[in-house]
């Protein structure tokens, strides 16, 4: 007499021979980056279960891994509803509080915004120049360069003049 295997020794046989079909089907029907943890889940699934013997064990495959995408993706949705909810019902200022900054927290921003504009322009014109057309209207390195007939390098230069004095100042102002 010789012993049947154990039922899911079929599943297991046909999992490890098509475990890279189920992984691009699973791609294929979207899942992504989830693809390979939706293998390993159906790997556990079927590792876990006696399902009894199966007639199609890649088609069971198939679909147990269609099953598990979906249910993932139910899960899903309903964290992203879960979640969106509670930023709906949570969100805002709380009763009483404003989001807009006091009278002098915009005094001394507008403050310090001065000082740091006065810095800039002790860096020399060409310096404070560059960094606000960089850093504040958002012109390309090279674009300021051929505006102003300069080589790129000296404007990468004058950048660095500019963010080495921001960061001590900053240093000095914490």
């Amino acid at each position: 007499m010789t012993a049947d295997p154990p039922p899911s020794a079929g599943l297991e046989a046909a999992f490890l021979e098509n475990r890279d079909k189920l992984l691009r089907f699973l791609r294929a029907r979207g899942a992504g980056e989830a693809a390979e943890d939706l293998v390993q889940e159906v790997w556990l699934k079927i590792s876990a279960s006696r399902p009894g013997p199966v007639a199609s064990p890649l088609s069971y495959l198939f679909r147990t891994a269609d099953l598990l995408m979906i249910d993932r993706f139910r899960s899903t949705r309903q964290a992203d509803v879960r979640d969106r909810d509670w930023t709906e019902i949570n969100a805002g200022d709380p009763p009483g509080v404003s989001a807009e900054p006091s009278a002098e927290r915009r005094l001394a921003a507008a403050q310090e915004a001065a000082r740091v504009m006065a810095l800039l322009d002790g860096l020399g014109q060409r310096v404070a120049a560059i960094f606000r057309r960089h850093r504040i209207d958002g012109t390309a390195q090279k674009v300021i360069a051929a505006e102003m007939g300069i080589s790129l390098s000296t404007v990468e230069a004058d950048l660095r003049i500019a963010y080495r004095a921001l960061a001590e100042w900053k240093d000095r102002s914490q």
